[in-house]
């Protein structure tokens, strides 16, 4: 699935529109103080789907990450589809970063798994395996890769915009997790991480893991 890019993202539109319309309406009938509670609602409708354009680097035998925010745990845990353990790397993503979320190296989406769950804070561990989550399977010339978009306390939605067949570019879009929460990428073994917990990274734009032979 492709999208026109214009610097909100699509999930954005009914939101924008609606706070815009409203402000509009109570403006025209003179209610001033609803109209500027509505005009701050519609800023920040657009400030959170914001979609800006970001520069993915080149070159072969590095992975970008899947989200805006800050790295909150590198550690093995189990694969999502294969069970095997595999490092980990979790981004956070806080109510003020951009939301949309792009895939970390060129490859095919190989398979999706939606899972409905629970609302925990997305920082716990548990969050992992019961929060309402999307793993996508991603298999390229750069290896083997699994994100997971995990939704948490105000996050409720997880936006899934590919399917299972499509090929995607590094850095392109592939979907989104409205009001925060965490993406956690599984690395192949022949990984390493190239960022340290604290460190705050762009989606398709910071290196998050690079190829052994190449790091």
């Amino acid at each position: 699935m492709r999208h026109g890019r214009i610097g909100i993202a699509p999930e954005g539109y009914p939101f924008i529109f609606l706070c815009a319309f409203s402000t509009l309406i109570f403006a025209v009938i003179g209610c001033w103080p609803m109209a500027v509670i509505l005009l701050a609602a519609t800023w920040f409708a657009g400030h959170f789907f914001r979609d800006p354009e970001r520069v993915v680097p080149t070159g072969a035998n590095r992975a970008v990450s899947p989200a805006d925010g800050k790295i909150v745990k590198i550690q093995p845990m189990p694969d999502p589809f294969t069970g095997q353990q595999r490092v980990c790397i979790s981004v956070f993503m806080n109510v003020f970063n951009v939301h949309v979320n792009r895939t970390p190296v060129a490859g095919k989406i190989t398979a999706i798994a939606y899972h409905p769950g629970k609302f925990f804070n997305a920082a716990l561990d548990k969050a992992s395996h019961d929060n309402e989550r999307c793993a996508y399977a991603v298999e390229g010339k750069e290896g083997s890769f699994t994100m997971v978009q995990i939704a948490g306390l105000i996050a409720r939605r997880i936006v899934c915009r590919v399917e299972e067949g499509e090929k995607l570019e590094r850095g392109e879009r592939f979907g989104m997790i409205r009001f925060g929460s965490r993406v956690d990428l599984y690395l192949p073994d022949d990984y390493v991480p190239a960022v340290s917990i604290g460190q705050k990274v762009v989606a398709g734009q910071s290196v998050l893991a690079e190829r052994k032979s190449a790091a």
